[in-house]
């Protein structure tokens, strides 16, 4: 009513609305209050400060809606512009491809990364950081169920041994006979026999992009570019050694603490171990 008011006589105005001119003279006076969103201000400092200034304003509104409340999404976008409090940009991933090596799997996946229940389907991938002329291979798991990293391994080179021993961490996730569908690309790892034959072992069945596909595979890029965009990106290493470490904790805290909106704002952990529990 603030801004048609320099249109049309506020008698007109408050007829219409049907509302007593004292009512708005105090609504206008609240409105003009510069105290009005401390309150909020504080909330959305004390959530963005906890993260590490990693959520943006959908998942600082679901964390505030979660501690009881009542706050409207385009308010905290408002004020954390306001506040100078942004989002930040993703970056490139490493390429594990080297030819036509190996037997290629159907792309058995087909893009649907939804899942009714855990261990039911998976996806991985390798990612490569450098770091002082040195770099370190990142080799995780993924269950698209709740998008937890259900496993991982770590290594200075992008040889056979990372994938394999990630594999085994993976698999003593697996219960029953039945083991997950485990998606990747067509990285050279994937295509060896021996790699085939833990698949096979374990009870798990194989699925692989599309050649030069990198949307087959888009729940892995999108962690990757997350990770990097919300950790890697945003910190200093004086060494491998301290990026490893690093990875540990970023991992520990994007399964237990960093919420997830497609899960009603739960994190990857509790979301399973909510539906555990019913």
């Amino acid at each position: 009513m603030l801004e048609l008011r320099h249109e049309f006589p506020l008698t007109d105005l408050l007829h219409v609305a049907q509302l007593p001119r004292s009512t708005f003279y105090y609504q206008a006076k609240v409105l003009r209050s510069p105290g009005r969103h401390d309150e909020l201000k504080a909330k959305i400092q004390a959530v963005y400060a906890e993260h590490r200034g990693l959520y943006g304003y959908r998942r600082i509104t679901a964390t505030i809606r979660r501690d009881g409340h009542l706050v409207n999404h385009k308010a905290v976008q408002r004020l954390m512009s306001e506040m100078g409090m942004k989002s930040r940009v993703r970056a490139k991933k490493f390429r594990s491809y080297r030819g036509e090596l190996g037997e290629a799997a159907p792309n058995s996946l087909n893009r649907e990364f939804a899942a009714s229940q855990a261990n039911q389907k998976w996806v991985t991938d390798v990612t490569e950081f450098a770091v002082a002329g040195k770099k370190l291979y990142l080799s995780p798991v993924m269950d698209l169920y709740n998008g937890e990293i259900v496993a991982y391994e770590t290594s200075n080179r992008p040889d056979f041994s990372l994938v394999i021993n990630m594999l085994k961490k993976a698999a003593r996730r697996c219960t029953g006979t039945d083991g997950p569908l485990l998606h990747s690309d067509q990285g050279w790892h994937y295509r060896m026999q021996p790699y085939k034959a833990a698949l096979a072992r374990y009870g798990m069945k194989q699925s692989m992009s599309r050649k030069g596909n990198c949307f087959d595979n888009a729940a892995m890029e999108s962690f990757f570019a997350t990770l990097k965009a919300e950790y890697f990106h945003l910190s200093d290493f004086d060494d491998i050694e301290q990026l490893n470490a690093g990875l540990r904790r970023y991992i520990d805290y994007y399964n237990r603490h960093r919420i997830k909106l497609k899960l009603g704002g739960m994190s990857p952990m509790e979301y399973r171990l909510r539906a555990v529990s019913h």
